[in-house]
């Protein structure tokens, strides 16, 4: 009978131990029980949770209790009890803790998964993604504008295209014409003046690179939904090349040499796309798609430059400046 006592008293503490030993300090609700302290068992449903808590609220509630000391022994409470509430009524954080109390050995898995939800951030990622990426389309197009307006006004500043904007809008009746005589001239004031040969310019000149005028389509949320059938576009680009110019041999359209003169040039599309129609029409006249005559090409080119640069007065400066005192030499005039 005596063992039978002692075995059913060091049963009983090993269960009180191994309760205890389940709790963490720092964690959840500390070294007491979640669900004790809302006077539940670990079978309650949400609704019984939530039961438990309003009712425990209304009796703790520091708001009802005016003696001082009884009002911050119900405040502590309080704070105790909304925290087991917020670690049960969530599915994944009950998860958690449950997980906790069936494997107390597991410190350091207990410890990191706390920390791990309650360091996440609160927002969803994909709303900051989505958010981010509109931010900088945002960005993007209004830059674009900013660049294709400054352009505009960039030409409208030099001589030859502006005088040539002034001919088109006198034609077509947008300003008044000088040299015709008779009949009512109307007078537009200086700003006015300024939009009318804007606007013929944006009409007439085909501004091509970096500052072309911006097109929905190159935005980036455009070209990310967009991507896949850019990439297929391109995997069909590049099977039809092989195909058409490596197994077949067959020779190049204009396109296909224009790319082929931009890829020697080591232009970006935008940049290869702003020069002038007559340097475009002189590289397909030299041919400089073939590697021999862009090799030749390129020489002269750098023949040409040496000679201006040689001819040029403030070049001749520096090399009389870097003869006489050398890269990175300082020198002192006392004169």
């Amino acid at each position: 009978m005596l063992a039978k006592m002692v075995f059913l008293f060091l049963y009983g503490f090993s269960l009180v131990f191994v309760t205890k030993a389940q709790l963490l300090e720092g964690i959840y609700c500390g070294k007491q029980n979640c669900y004790d302290v809302l006077e539940i068992t670990r079978e309650a449903a949400k609704n019984e949770i939530a039961k438990n808590y309003r009712r425990l609220a209304r009796i703790y509630h520091p708001d009802l209790h005016r003696d001082k000391e009884a009002k911050e022994k119900a405040e502590e409470q309080f704070k105790v009890i909304a925290n087991a509430y917020e670690i049960l009524k969530d599915d994944e954080s009950r998860t958690d803790y449950d997980y906790m109390l069936d494997n107390p050995d597991q410190y350091y898995a207990h410890y990191y998964r706390y920390y791990r939800r309650r360091m996440a951030p609160k927002v969803d990622v994909r709303i900051v993604l989505v958010v981010t990426l509109s931010v900088i389309s945002i960005i993007q197009y209004y830059s674009a504008w900013q660049r294709y307006n400054s352009a505009i006004t960039y030409f409208s500043m030099v001589p030859k295209y502006r005088n040539k904007a002034q001919d088109i809008a006198k034609q077509e009746g947008l300003l008044a014409d000088n040299s015709r005589q008779g009949g009512k001239k109307k007078k537009i004031s200086k700003e006015e003046t300024e939009q009318i040969i804007k606007k013929v310019i944006e009409d007439k000149m085909d501004i091509k690179g970096a500052y072309a005028k911006p097109k929905i389509t190159d935005i980036l949320w455009i070209q990310l939904i967009i991507l896949p059938y850019t990439t297929a576009k391109y995997l069909y680009w590049y099977v039809s090349w092989t195909w058409n110019h490596t197994i077949m041999q067959k020779p190049y359209n204009e396109e296909e040499k224009l790319y082929i003169i931009r890829k020697y040039l080591k232009m970006g599309q935008h940049q290869f796309d702003s020069q002038e129609d007559e340097k475009i029409q002189d590289f397909l006249y030299r041919e400089l798609w073939i590697r021999e005559n862009f090799d030749s090409w390129f020489e002269e080119q750098e023949e040409i430059t040496k000679k201006q640069l040689a001819e040029n007065n403030r070049y001749k400066q520096y090399r009389r400046y870097m003869k006489n005192h050398g890269v990175g030499r300082m020198t002192f005039d006392d004169s």
